[in-house]
């Protein structure tokens, strides 16, 4: 039970995080909150428009990471199951699992009124997670 836990209990306590980050906390608006005022303390001239463009970096580039750690996440989880038929199909199961939560994350978005539900934002989600699935793969092939 104890390994159990510590292999899925990071996995599930990062698939909470990623649902409450979809909620109306983690808003542009919230965020521009963060993210405005840090970059203006570092680089006080910055434009309103150079402002903008970071803070829609920044949060796009909080989506490719979020799901790159939930790939990994995924991986440290199936990868080592002591169920073989999960253990050896572990890339497609962490796959099909960062796909479907991209997905209800962005559908769960359209019904948060502060959130805007995009399939870029979920191309970007299925970017990060696939990228870190297949360096865990690759580095499972290497030293495996």
């Amino acid at each position: 039970m104890r390994r159990f836990l510590s292999r899925y209990l990071p996995l599930i306590a990062w698939l909470a995080f990623i649902s409450y980050a979809s909620s109306a906390s983690f808003s542009a608006s919230n965020t521009s909150r963060i993210i405005g005022p840090l970059v203006l303390w570092l680089f006080p001239s910055t434009s309103a428009e150079t402002l903008d463009t970071i803070h829609f970096i920044t949060r796009k580039i909080a989506h490719f990471t979020e799901y790159a750690i939930l790939g990994f996440l995924a991986a440290r989880a199936f990868r080592t199951s002591s169920r073989p038929a999960i253990g050896e199909r572990w890339f497609l199961i962490c796959a099909t699992l960062v796909v479907v939560y991209a997905l209800m994350d962005e559908y769960h978005q359209s019904f948060v009124p502060s959130r805007t539900a995009s399939i870029v934002d979920s191309l970007i989600d299925m970017a990060g997670g696939l990228t870190a699935l297949l360096v865990v793969r690759k580095r499972t092939k290497v030293s495996g």
